[in-house]
């Protein structure tokens, strides 16, 4: 029997943060990049469906959605796959948080930050070591002019070691609860006993804390995770296929064009050794005409030196008459 459930399911993950707000307060200050004047003191839990202005657009759910004194709000979700579309989901919900803010009246001033933060045990920068990822709205010719109002939070689970961070301990903490406990843990880290925060938040995942039916619901969620990412397995392998298929199809098509490209020069070569060769051949017979031409007028002139008629010239060189009589001139 586990002694505690892992705190990333979705039922525990709601319930250690989407029902005690001073583990939430404490979990958004650690995990945010919150300025030390910014942190958050007070939380009042929102409605997690996010339902759309218009009942033909799509509705959508987060984990955990909260708003603070100063009416900022705070999105958190924990994903257990990634996909390409988790990220523009995150940011449609973020957008529809912030962009609802005001009603008739209001003015814009009055519209705060909304932050959403992301846990996601999977990894999707293969570019980077780094786990934690803050996008923002800023100047892309200068990175360092910036929109303050939108933060997307993403930190890579897998990617986390203790020694990542030495500067903010509840993050190293909360991030340490998230990863190393689960239904295989049978003595919590001390630093975690350690800290009331992190110490509650173990209490609650204790398996003895659920009932039956939470403990179904528990092992379901955990068998539909199995299930979506045998999944999302079997289409990236195929995508990976197809994508092998277009580039052998594209390295064929290559090939063929210059191939073609290839057939097309040496027609062209061709062509031009078969006119070299017709203008030489021209000029072979009409050299050798000129030649034997030269040749008949000399014999011509030699036979005229000879007092040989004019007819009889014409007979043998193959001159015209009027060609002779130019060489009597």
């Amino acid at each position: 029997m586990a002694i505690y459930l892992d705190p990333k399911a979705d039922l525990t993950f709601k319930k250690v943060f989407g029902e005690h707000k001073e583990l939430m307060i404490s979990f958004l200050n650690a995990m945010l990049p919150l300025p030390d004047n910014g942190q958050v003191e007070w939380i009042e839990y929102l409605e997690p469906e996010l339902i759309p202005d218009h009942p033909l657009k799509k509705d959508t759910i987060v984990d955990v959605r909260c708003r603070d004194a100063r009416g900022r709000q705070f999105l958190v979700e924990m994903q257990m796959i990634w996909t390409p579309a988790f990220m523009k989901r995150v940011l449609l919900n973020a957008t529809k948080a912030y962009s609802r803010q005001l009603d008739k009246g209001d003015h814009y001033e009055d519209i705060q930050p909304v932050y959403s933060l992301n846990l996601v045990n999977d990894t999707f920068r293969d570019d980077t070591e780094d786990f934690y990822h803050d996008y923002g709205v800023m100047d892309v010719k200068n990175p360092d002019q910036t929109i303050d109002e939108m933060h997307l939070i993403f930190i890579e689970l897998p990617k986390f070691k203790p020694h990542s961070f030495h500067d903010k301990k509840m993050m190293v903490l909360w991030l340490r609860y998230l990863t190393e406990i689960d239904e295989k843990t049978r003595q919590a880290p001390a630093e975690l006993l350690e800290n009331p925060d992190t110490c509650k938040a173990l209490d609650i995942v204790r398996e003895s804390a659920f009932t039956e039916a939470q403990m179904a619901g528990y092992e379901h969620f955990w068998d539909a995770v199995s299930t979506e990412r045998t999944l999302v397995g079997a289409v990236e392998r195929a995508n990976k296929k197809l994508q092998q298929a277009i580039n052998k199809v594209d390295e064929v098509q290559t090939k063929l064009r210059e191939a073609q490209a290839e057939a097309k020069r040496a027609q062209a070569n061709a062509e031009r050794a078969q006119a070299d060769a017709e203008r030489a051949k021209a000029e072979g017979e009409r050299a050798k005409a000129e030649g034997e031409k030269a040749k008949a007028l000399a014999t011509a002139r030699d036979m005229i030196a000879d007092n040989m008629p004019i007819n009889i010239i014409v007979k043998y060189t193959g001159l015209t008459e009027g060609e002779i009589k130019s060489l009597l001139q």
